[in-house]
């Protein structure tokens, strides 16, 4: 069985097929929480649950997802990392089996809850490939696996929307269980050994989070700059459908899908931005990044009302700016300390998430309350913030 050599040893460079799979690994692993955001109505009615309490699905998934990035991805510099990778999956695999025979709403959302949990696998597979590469294509490795995260995020509810709305929410369930379950096979063969340092246990190892998020500056302020971003990516994709699916554009399911899968133009930009950064380029990309995010509020807000290719575009550049910051503050962090990628991976992710949450709570404010207009000053807002956190990284030095 391969192996990934000893830390201090020289890291060959990872195979493309083998970066390849982790990025399958990871788009197909974290589509499993945004299946059920558009199929939340269809859920609820074959489970009776009202619809005033239909949020409790995603939510849960939601809470299992950052419970996973909390404490199991931590476990990543402590077990070895492929076991632990493969009991998550399994674990996935079970909990989309066990949600498409629940009959029960407590049922389906103690599954949801599981699903979230181990769905956290794919914050375990990105730092190992940061260990996987050596230092001149660390960014451009992990930028290539990122790169298929978002894909599988942004793909996630447009398929769904079809599938479900075509053939139930069950079906979308059952076809997930057998990806999930090629991708394991998958993994089984193709993914290395590796074998933490030893010496901590798993209660100092998650009692260290918070100490980590105290004293390291690079990953506060990356991960600030990212749960802004964050936020302002979910407020935009979360809003959108019920944007376009009202007038004057009153979108059907078949055109509503087609402008949200335009926004995987943006998932192209994670290798070139991680070659960049491999390159030195990392504080000019960053604000570049948090531009193109800024750019896409301001199409919305002059020209948004009116045009459904404006959101297209913006969705293009929106996706761009999140995906390029993601990648640098990635390979920032990852350039720290390598014996612990994963618990500064999770407190980054966490912290993102936290700012994600935020962006889709503000959503249906936003559509209620002025709907295009007040939806693009949010999400100007959450860009301008970052902006002026940026700004202050040129007082200091070094880079992050």
């Amino acid at each position: 069985m391969p192996s990934t050599p000893h830390e201090g040893a020289p890291i060959p460079a990872p195979s493309p097929w083998l970066v390849f799979a982790l990025a399958i690994a990871c788009g197909a692993t974290v589509a499993n929480i945004y299946y059920a955001q558009p199929l939340i109505g269809p859920i609820s009615q074959s489970l009776g649950l009202d619809i005033s309490a239909a949020g409790l699905i995603v939510t849960t998934l939601q809470i299992g997802y950052v419970a996973g990035l909390f404490f199991l991805v931590p476990l990543g510099d402590l077990v070895e990392n492929k076991r632990l990778i493969l009991i998550l999956l399994g674990g996935l695999i079970f909990s989309l089996i066990a949600a498409t025979l629940s009959t029960r709403p407590a049922i389906f959302i103690a599954c949801s809850l599981l699903l979230g949990l181990t769905a956290s696998a794919t914050q375990v597979i990105v730092p190992m490939a940061g260990h996987l590469a050596p230092e001149r294509i660390r960014g451009k490795t992990v930028g290539s696996v990122v790169s298929g995260l978002l894909f599988g995020i942004l793909l996630a509810r447009p398929v769904s929307t079809l599938i479900g709305g075509e053939f139930g929410w069950r079906v979308m369930y059952n076809i997930s269980a057998a990806i999930m379950c090629a991708t394991l096979v998958m993994l089984v063969f193709v993914l290395p050994r590796r074998n933490p340092s030893p010496g901590v246990s798993y209660a100092r190892l998650i009692g260290s989070l918070w100490h980590l998020l105290l004293t390291e500056p690079v990953l506060q302020r990356r991960a600030a700059y990212q749960a802004f971003l964050f936020g302002a990516f979910t407020l935009f994709w979360t809003s959108l459908p019920l944007l376009l699916q009202a007038p004057p554009f009153a979108l059907g399911h078949l055109a509503l899908s087609a402008v949200m899968l335009s926004g995987i133009a943006g998932a192209f930009v994670a290798p070139y931005i991680g070659h960049l950064a491999d390159r030195g380029h990392s504080r000019r990309i960053t604000g570049i990044a948090i531009g193109l995010v800024a750019l896409a509020f301001v199409l919305t807000w002059l020209w948004g009302a009116s045009s459904v290719a404006i959101f297209v575009i913006a969705g293009i550049a929106l996706d761009a700016g999140v995906q390029a910051n993601l990648v640098i503050g990635q390979r920032a962090i990852f350039s720290l300390h390598p014996d612990i990628r994963s618990r500064l991976n999770a407190l980054y992710l966490a912290v993102s998430f936290l700012g994600g949450a935020l962006g889709s709570a503000l959503s249906g404010y936003a559509v209620a309350h002025g709907g295009v207009a007040t939806f693009s000053m949010i999400g100007l807002g959450f860009a301008l913030v970052t902006a002026a956190l940026f700004a202050t990284e040129f007082r200091a030095r070094g880079n992050p």
